[in-house]
């Protein structure tokens, strides 16, 4: 069966996309990519459901830039050639990168612009006034550049490509959409690219398909056991903020870990009390200046922070969702609409966000739908990587995991979720510890918190905008998880004693949490021993100053 699967060499490409796809390290093509790619170049309308992490972003980013070097050998005249609509700021910028890593070799004939940002359109209008031949944003921005003749589409345009479909029309762009097809010409190729089949893709398969090739690949909208672990643990809200402190303290949870909340709130309140016991964590909301969230998916993806926590916002998402969330979310809804600035309509981390080397995602709150949990659970176990998905369920919760549990079994019957073997018996010697954290995590904590993160990731955003573009290595050096201390911090918290590590684990765990084997570590070791074979040799230790001796016995004589 490996034998038959088409290579990329195989599929007609430019020498030069060829190139860069080789130095991305791509021996060859996903399901995805060798089923879209030979249609697309063929012209044809597509309507790709597949599971994410499956290469979505190159199986229509590949063909794009094919079709306009092609195009570009006998029209040399420089025109606006494909357009992709992306639902968040995040993707727009992912989705950037990737048409630049994949135009390495041909950056001069294929440009690519993101208007996705939150700049003025003033400021993007000279970009767009040299017609890059790809842009990328969101329908909102894309649309107010056309209105505002920044943007002619109607000539030029060749292939129009809509990534995440399911979630456009659920983040309010339906309108938006509808009134930006007006400004395209009558024929042009179209691409729609999405996790799930919903009514909405179906609604949108109306209005842009022609005649369409349906690829529904991967029956599993997950991957199965052998790759990604599912489970649950019944816990109440007490319960979940124990259990998430020696998951974290003791390291049970080894790697890069994404922990998702239903609320900007909860996303503090979290980071807070965890402070309380030094496990550093980064918040991601919709709060934060696109620049800062965007810097922080980079770093993390750099292997920077090991903890994000990071809010769905369903009621955003999805406006029907706000009469079945909790209150808290509801007033965050109003407070949206009233402040206007508040919060980023077009933000979203769950979904379509490409965070690499993801182990672990842990559900805090149950997410309210099953596209819900399959955006953030897919955030792990992408490509081939195994990966572990945790969600905390509280009895509240327990109709939303039966919906889930009903459409991941339906879907494949190796996809449930199983029970979490955990007993919470063994660490109730924590639970004192837990609640006097949760005793300085106060609401007006939680407020002085979101304040004063939201002052410096806008003063990092951008008063130091023009510096960091001057000096891209100091860049690195910003970091987003330090400790917020608007609660009272407790020293003794940071250490674990002995004789409260449940016995079972104390073989593995000592007493400062980390595990054992990784003071093992021979660096250190090394770097000593070979100072030491040199000290005889070092001037800070072999110098000896004896000029004042002399002078004073000189003095004496005299």
């Amino acid at each position: 069966m490996a034998a038959e699967r088409l290579q990329f060499h195989e599929l007609g490409l430019d020498d030069r996309l060829l190139k860069a796809i080789a130095d991305l390290g791509w021996s060859q093509p996903t399901l995805i990519q060798e089923k879209a790619i030979p249609l697309a170049l063929e012209g044809k309308d597509l309507l790709a459901r597949a599971r994410t992490g499956s290469g979505k972003t190159a199986a229509y980013a590949v063909p794009v830039i094919q079709r306009i070097l092609a195009s570009k050998q006998s029209v040399r005249e420089q025109d606006v050639r494909a357009l992709i609509l992306v639902p968040t700021k995040e993707l727009g910028q992912q989705v950037q990168t990737m048409i630049r890593q994949l135009t390495a070799f041909c950056s001069r004939d294929v440009r690519v612009a993101d208007i996705s940002g939150k700049a003025d359109l003033s400021a993007q209008r000279p970009i767009l006034m040299e017609k890059p031949d790809v842009v990328v944003g969101t329908p909102s921005r894309v649309l107010a550049h056309l209105s505002a003749q920044n943007l002619v589409l109607h000539s030029s345009l060749e292939t129009l490509v809509v990534d995440e479909a399911d979630l456009l029309f659920s983040f309010g762009f339906e309108a938006d959409l509808k009134n930006l097809l007006c400004h395209l010409p009558k024929i042009y190729q179209s691409f729609l690219m999405s996790a799930t089949l919903t009514e909405d893709v179906q609604a949108l398969k109306e209005l842009l398909l022609h005649n369409p090739v349906i690829l529904k690949l991967q029956g599993s909208q997950l991957p199965d056991s052998s790759q990604l672990q599912q489970y649950s643990i019944k816990c109440e809200e007490e319960d979940k903020f124990l259990l998430i402190y020696t998951l974290l303290r003791l390291r049970l949870v080894q790697g890069k870990t994404l922990v998702f909340v239903g609320a900007v709130d909860r996303c503090y309140r979290l980071k807070l009390f965890l402070e309380q016991f030094g496990i550093p964590a980064c918040v991601l909301n919709s709060e934060l200046p696109v620049q800062s969230r965007c810097h922080i998916i980079t770093q993390f993806n750099q292997g920077f922070y090991d903890y994000i926590i990071a809010t769905d916002e369903q009621s955003l998402a999805d406006p029907t969702a706000a009469s079945q969330a909790p209150a808290g979310k509801g007033k965050k809804k109003k407070a949206a609409e009233r402040g206007g600035k508040s919060k980023d309509k077009e933000y979203g981390v769950s979904r379509g966000v490409d965070f690499q080397n993801v182990a672990n995602v842990i559900n805090f709150d149950f997410p309210t739908t099953v596209e819900s949990y399959i955006h953030r659970v897919g955030r792990t176990a992408r490509a081939d990587n195994p990966g572990t998905a945790l969600s905390f369920i509280a009895h509240t919760e327990l109709g939303l995991l039966s919906d889930v549990e009903e459409a991941l079994t339906g879907d494949h019957a190796d996809s449930a979720l199983k029970p979490y073997e955990f007993k919470m018996e063994e660490i109730e010697g924590f639970r004192y510890r837990c609640r006097d954290a949760m005793r300085s995590v106060t609401k007006q904590a939680v407020k002085e918190a979101r304040l004063k993160e939201i002052k410096q990731e806008l003063l990092n955003s951008e008063k130091l905008k023009t510096y960091f573009e001057d000096n891209p290595r100091d860049l690195q050096l910003l970091r987003h998880d330090k400790d917020l201390h608007p609660a009272v911090i407790k020293p003794h918290l940071k250490n674990v004693p002995e004789y409260l590590v449940p016995e079972t684990l104390r073989s593995t765990v000592n007493m400062s949490g980390r595990r054992r084997r990784k003071r093992k570590e021979k660096p250190e070791g090394v770097i000593k021993t070979s100072f030491k074979n040199i000290q005889g040799k070092n001037p800070l230790k072999s110098f000896r100053y004896t000029g004042g001796r002399h002078r004073r016995g000189k003095a004496g004589q005299s």
